[in-house]
């Protein structure tokens, strides 16, 4: 679900620090933060959860030539620690770490992994607070959202604990009578998993849960805007008593860390989710020694809006849809496509709802919108709005920065969209909803199929009928009938066209991490 990219390094300094003082002399102290920071952070200090080193083998560890980079509070600017810049050395060592405990871990049997992964399920639930705070903090999203995220993170690791106990062969009828035929199913491997920054802990689970089920290790490439809410998890994984090797955790130096796990014989699958350009040269890499990949990449998802729908119905769904995370997600509404008979009625009500949106630092109570996650995805919005207002949109609500400063934007509405604009084209990653009239269902199905993606799709009516046949003609792996957030753990995830391969979640996320084996028994009398 994301924009992650493997970029350049930020290795902003360099030093060396003893292992026994790295963790207390990478944060900051709390005197240095605002009143609201300290308190948070204080709270995640006492619980035990802010992990500054990264983890191979079960141990915490520096980057081996101590380069650090920081991470920052997107709201406030401020440095909340500074963590490993880490590259393919490390990547390296964990690699090994976790090829070497795959044969004690998928050895194990499905009942004793699901307990394991039951008791981090508990662990994460009874840290949920403290794991959102760190989230809010280091992502920028309210604390509502960030409570629902780790409620949902957990929910892949407790699916998975259930699942583990269910992976099911086949016995296969024989063509001859001396013979029988088993299919097993059986873990892939090492599992080489990289996540994005705009969910820093369901992405994880996502993946992390159904591997270790199927008796796969990881190890987990964090981005490096956010990875203190990976490095608790991990934390929280161990307390659990998944075995050291079995989940490492390494950040840093993207090129460097993807680039050994591609090369890497022993790593068997590559797991993405963040931007198309990045998911192409992760499928392009894993050529080399023929892994499996799974890759959930960029979306622009259209929002269809016929002239028979609920307006209260479709407004709700709609702000859901696109607002979520400060449109900062893969299923974000992007396009909101709008029937003519009820145009001028549902943008009256959508910008009105639109209006009621709190924009501030996510640890106020009343935030709704947090900020983006830095600059640069600041000036992607502005870039968008000037391409459309140059061609003829106009901007009817917002359409800047927001007076809070620092990354905030305004929830932003645009109307007389048309599809040579890039709000049309491409995925926008913020708080902008561009609102496009149509006539027909065809003419509204075109549109919507008019893109090289195809993760997730809304519709809004009251027809059962033109529910069923628009959902089938859309070209998407998610479509939401009269619903703006559909994404759960016990249903396939995923996307069609260039919004990726695979599926994660439910049975069919399982079997990602599954090889088929086939078993010819002869001689049998």
């Amino acid at each position: 679900m994301a924009m992650m990219t493997m970029r350049r390094a930020v290795a902003l300094g360099a030093r060396h620090i003893p292992a026994a003082a790295a963790a207390s002399s990478r944060v900051v102290p709390l005197r240095h933060m605002s009143a609201d920071a300290g308190a948070a952070m204080e709270k995640i200090l006492s619980a035990g959860l802010l992990r500054t080193q990264g983890l191979i083998a079960g141990k915490w560890v520096d980057a081996y030539d101590g380069k650090t980079i920081e991470v920052q509070n997107p709201a406030t600017g401020e440095v909340l620690a500074n963590v490993p810049c880490m590259g393919s050395r490390e990547t390296s060592d964990a690699i090994a770490s976790a090829h070497s405990t795959f044969y004690s871990w998928s050895k194990l049997t499905a009942s004793e992994r699901s307990k394991a992964l039951r008791k981090w399920y508990d662990l994460i639930i009874s840290h949920k607070e403290e794991l959102a705070l760190l989230m809010t903090l280091e992502q920028g999203k309210p604390m509502k959202e960030a409570l629902g995220e780790v409620n949902y993170g957990a929910s892949f690791i407790e699916y998975s604990a259930e699942e583990a106990k269910r992976i099911y062969g086949d016995i296969i009828p024989p063509t001859l009578s001396d013979r029988r035929l088993l299919v097993l199913k059986q873990p892939v491997g090492v599992v080489g998993a990289i996540t994005p920054w705009n969910f820093p802990l369901a992405m994880i689970t996502r993946k992390v849960g159904p591997a270790l089920a199927c008796g796969c290790t990881v190890v987990v490439k964090p981005s490096e805007f956010t990875p203190l809410t990976a490095l608790a998890a991990a934390d929280l994984a161990l307390q659990a008593g998944i075995p050291a090797g079995a989940l490492n955790v390494v950040m840093g130096n993207a090129p460097e860390i993807g680039d050994a796990l591609l090369q890497s014989t022993q790593v068997r699958k590559i797991t993405f989710t963040g931007s198309t350009a990045v998911g192409k040269k992760l499928m392009a890499g894993s050529a080399n020694t023929v892994k499996k990949v799974s890759l959930e990449l960029g979306g622009n998802a259209p929002c269809i809006v016929f002239d028979d729908a609920d307006i209260d119905v479709a407004v709700k769904g709609s702000l859901a849809a696109k607002f979520r995370n400060s449109g900062q997600t893969c299923v974000c509404a992007n396009r909101i496509l709008v029937q003519e008979g009820i145009y001028e009625k549902f943008a009256t009500a959508f910008i009105k709802a639109v209006q009621s949106l709190k924009v501030g630092n996510g640890l106020e109570e009343s935030t709704s919108q947090g900020p983006l996650i830095n600059e640069a995805a600041v000036q992607k919005v502005e870039k968008f709005i000037n391409d459309a207002t140059s061609k003829g949109a106009n901007v009817m609500l917002g359409g800047k920065r927001h007076s809070l400063g620092m990354s905030f934007y305004e929830p932003t509405v645009v109307g007389n969209v048309s599809n040579d604009m890039l709000l049309f084209r491409e995925e926008v990653f913020g708080p902008v909803a561009p609102l496009i009239p149509f006539k027909t269902v065809e003419e509204a199905v075109n549109m919507a199929n008019d893109t090289n993606a195809g993760l997730a799709a809304y519709i809004f009516t009251k027809s059962i009928p033109r529910s069923w046949r628009v959902s089938e003609s859309l070209e998407y792996g998610l479509v939401g009938v009269n619903e703006g957030v559909i994404s759960t753990e016990v249903a396939p995830f995923g996307g069609v066209k260039q919004s990726g391969l695979g599926r994660e979640g439910s049975k069919y996320g399982i079997d990602e991490y599954l090889e088929l084996k086939y078993i010819c028994m002869g001689n049998l009398g």
